[in-house]
């Protein structure tokens, strides 16, 4: 009996409620003038800033933009209105944010939430011209500072640009009316 008992241990432990998927959004000042859809602007400037970092260098506001705009994606786009995304988007774009943020010090098991907030109001503090209040912002998520003397230009992260791209690939798809048919196997 006891035997029996343990045998259906697992079977229980699959029965346990799953965590809640993270939830993240975009300030109202994130969009994109002309593009409508905010999640739609943010993977076509995000991907145009990744692949080409000159469009961005000595710019350390549009930087922290497109560092926030990364990290939107990596979650938005993983269910609701785009369940029907490339499959490989997602985690491209989750590894090309823990790529970014080892590049610029922020913490690692930050929620995509607090580091959108964070890197959006220091991207506002930066095209004020206040520095003090970008560290200030981006403090919750990079605690050693530091952050804002790194956003004067986009280094080239192959993983962020790797998840961009891809899902701007996966956005003209979806335009166009379909999946794309490759196969993954």
């Amino acid at each position: 009996m006891r035997r029996r008992s343990l045998m259906l241990l697992p079977l229980l432990a699959a029965c346990t409620p799953m965590p809640p998927p993270e939830d993240v959004s975009l300030p109202a000042t994130a969009t994109v003038p002309g593009v409508g859809d905010p999640t739609r602007g943010a993977i076509l400037a995000s991907s145009v800033a990744f692949a080409s970092p000159g469009t961005v260098a000595g710019d350390p506001a549009a930087v922290a933009t497109a560092l926030a705009q990364l990290e939107y994606l990596a979650v938005a786009l993983d269910g609701g209105a785009w369940r029907d995304i490339d499959p490989l988007v997602v985690p491209l774009l989750r590894q090309g944010r823990a790529e970014a943020r080892s590049a610029f010090g922020l913490r690692p098991d930050a929620s995509a939430q607090a580091a959108v907030d964070a890197l959006y109001a220091a991207a506002a503090a930066l095209r004020a011209r206040d520095t003090k209040a970008a560290e200030a912002a981006l403090r919750p998520v990079a605690p050693a500072g530091g952050v804002v003397p790194r956003l004067v230009s986009l280094p080239t992260l192959p993983q962020a640009i790797a998840g961009t791209t891809r899902a701007r690939a996966a956005l003209a798809q979806r335009d166009r009316g379909g999946r794309d048919d490759r196969r993954l196997f």
